[in-house]
């Protein structure tokens, strides 16, 4: 039995030589932070909330000359390690590459670990990707690679405008409209939508619902105030809630209830 049967699409079908491959979801929270969270749920017990509905949570950590101290590094490790994603500390100044280096290996970590449960169902519980032999390896990366690029991707960004993150906003913009380029450049479907936490009036603030273009953020963020506290916790399940609120929408219109990934989470 092929190994990859769950991953290839039903009908199976082929373009110069080519199987395509089923799209599926894949569904990411990508928090930016520079400290700790100070108000509200644990964020670290919200994030294996996330991971246990199909999300992973990935967090990237912003320095500028400051930097963050041991509390804040130990918060954004726990929060991606709960949370099923990746975390990385990064200077501002090169934070553009970072979140797409830390989406694509957060999405590319999600694809390996279905094909792993897979062969783990057909071939033994032990068996990973990492056992099989050079040849068939190779082919199995082929498949994620090919998934990396086809599968449809909703990403949900979180961005602390607590007052420490005031000189970070701009870089912070700027990293997101290039994720925008990096990510429209494949050829699945995206999905974005940015919160903010605090926001004006709430915890947390919807300031850019869902869209396949994150282009709209250049006259939203220059009216962004920060400030105040840092309530990633409830930040991460309002998160939550947006992705239920969708795929409810989703599936009343389409009758459509889940895709492959999201089963397989």
């Amino acid at each position: 039995m092929n190994p990859l049967c769950r991953v290839e699409n039903e009908s199976n079908s082929k373009s110069g030589g080519r199987t395509h491959m089923y799209t599926g979801k894949i569904r990411q929270i990508l928090l930016i932070t520079d400290g700790c969270s100070n108000q509200g749920e644990d964020p670290i017990a919200m994030a294996a909330l996330a991971k246990e509905q199909g999300i992973s949570v990935n967090v990237i950590g912003v320095m500028e000359q400051d930097v963050i101290d041991e509390k804040g590094m130990i918060e954004i490790e726990g929060i991606a390690m709960s949370g099923g994603g990746v975390s990385q500390i990064v200077y501002a100044q090169a934070l553009s590459q970072t979140v797409q280096m830390v989406t694509r290996k957060a999405m590319t970590q999600t694809i390996q670990g279905v094909v792993n449960r897979e062969l783990q169902q057909i071939l033994g519980r032990s068996q990973t990707i990492e056992d099989l032999p050079p040849e068939k390896r190779g082919e199995v990366m082929e498949v994620v690679d090919e998934l990396g690029e086809t599968v449809e991707l909703e990403v949900l960004i979180l961005v602390d405008t607590s007052a420490s993150m005031k000189h970070k906003l701009p870089t912070v913009k700027e990293a997101l409209l290039d994720l925008s380029l990096s990510l429209n450049a494949r050829t699945g479907d995206n999905q974005f939508a940015v919160f903010v936490f605090p926001g004006k009036k709430n915890d947390v603030e919807n300031i850019l619902d869902w869209t396949p273009k994150l282009q709209s953020l250049t006259s939203i963020f220059s009216q962004l105030t920060t400030g105040g506290i840092t309530p990633t916790g409830p930040a991460i399940r309002t998160a939550l809630s947006s992705f239920h609120s969708k795929r409810s929408l989703r599936s009343l219109m389409t009758g459509d209830d889940e895709s492959f990934l999201e089963e397989s989470m």
